[in-house]
């Protein structure tokens, strides 16, 4: 297993007021002891080829691995022609993934926005179908889209609209490649979904190609019961708090212990640092213990399923 981080704490700061650089965090994280760099599409101005090699040169000479692409592509917009810019420029962003990640690199594919007025049938096809349309560039590359079990993007009007556990999986099972496609499981997300995140593991972990990994606190005098809204879900409430991995309501025993047992010894990536970097040194030091306390300090990537599903598609080729 291998560990990545992202800087949940940051990102504003990095990707919407510009007044952090991203070349800034890579120099913060080299205290972090962690394996990689999670990207995201907001830490380039644009993907012309020179930001995309100074980004690159700058996180290998830093000697960081970029296994992950965060990308939020809004495949559910009413608008067609939207939906086509969407597709494009995500197709973009799955080369930059390649360019700087490499072969077998993850770039995050999500369902888009749940816009008033667009059915659950009509957002799953149009999902099903973008992500279908950008499966051959992903061959042609050799990278993997991975759709998160999602809440919502910093800089969107809505929530997710696969949010719900039932329409997430509906949508996943719309798209059988299990070679250029998979999940990428966040636990603390199916927590804001209303489902306890070790049950949803379960259920999907034969598609997870990536985890990200975080935690949620309640403040004191809340409990998830009155957090629940009408359709189950909990949202992003301010009663629902960020903090150090291991500490707070994922049972990561249980998580581990389902990773490991199905084969899962691939990239966890840290979301966190919401409350300083002190904290995602802390949740650094909590997956290193877990590694080795449920991977036997594997540091390889690998994922049973996921190569069981290359394997196969090369005896048929």
């Amino acid at each position: 297993m291998r560990i990545s981080a992202f800087p949940k704490g940051d990102l504003g700061a990095i990707v919407q007021t510009r007044t952090k650089s991203v070349y800034e965090w890579i120099t913060e994280a080299q205290t972090l002891g962690v394996d990689g760099l999670e990207l995201h599409t907001g830490f380039l101005p644009n993907t012309a080829p020179e930001h995309v090699r100074r980004l690159g040169d700058a996180i290998a000479t830093a000697g960081f691995e970029a296994p992950m692409m965060c990308a939020s592509p809004d495949f559910t917009h009413p608008d067609a022609d939207q939906r086509r810019r969407e597709i494009d420029a995500h197709a973009d962003y799955m080369r930059v993934t390649r360019e700087i990640g490499g072969a077998g690199a993850t770039c995050r594919v999500l369902s888009g926005q749940a816009h008033p007025g667009v059915s659950r049938a009509q957002g799953i096809d149009w999902a099903a179908e973008a992500i279908t349309e950008l499966l051959p560039l992903a061959r042609e590359l050799d990278i993997v889209l991975a759709i998160e079990n999602h809440y919502k993007a910093s800089t969107w009007a809505y929530p997710e609209f696969a949010q719900r556990p039932d329409v997430f999986l509906d949508l996943v099972e719309r798209i059988p490649d299990r070679v250029n496609f998979g999940v990428q499981f966040d636990p603390s997300n199916a927590l804001v979904a209303g489902v306890d995140a070790a049950d949803f593991l379960e259920i999907v972990i034969d598609r997870v190609v990536t985890m990200q990994a975080s935690d949620r606190f309640l403040a004191p005098g809340a409990n998830l019961e009155d957090l629940r809204q009408a359709d189950g879900t909990i949202g992003y409430s301010p009663d629902l708090k960020h903090g150090v991995i291991g500490e707070g309501l994922n049972n990561y025993d249980r998580i581990f212990a389902t990773l490991a047992s199905n084969g899962y010894d691939g990239w966890i990536s840290i979301e966190d640092g919401v409350n300083g970097l002190d904290e995602m040194r802390a949740s650094a030091d909590f997956l290193r213990d877990a590694r080795d306390r449920w991977f036997g300090g594997s540091t390889a990537v690998h994922v049973r399923a996921h190569e069981a599903a290359r394997q196969a598609l090369e005896f048929i080729d």
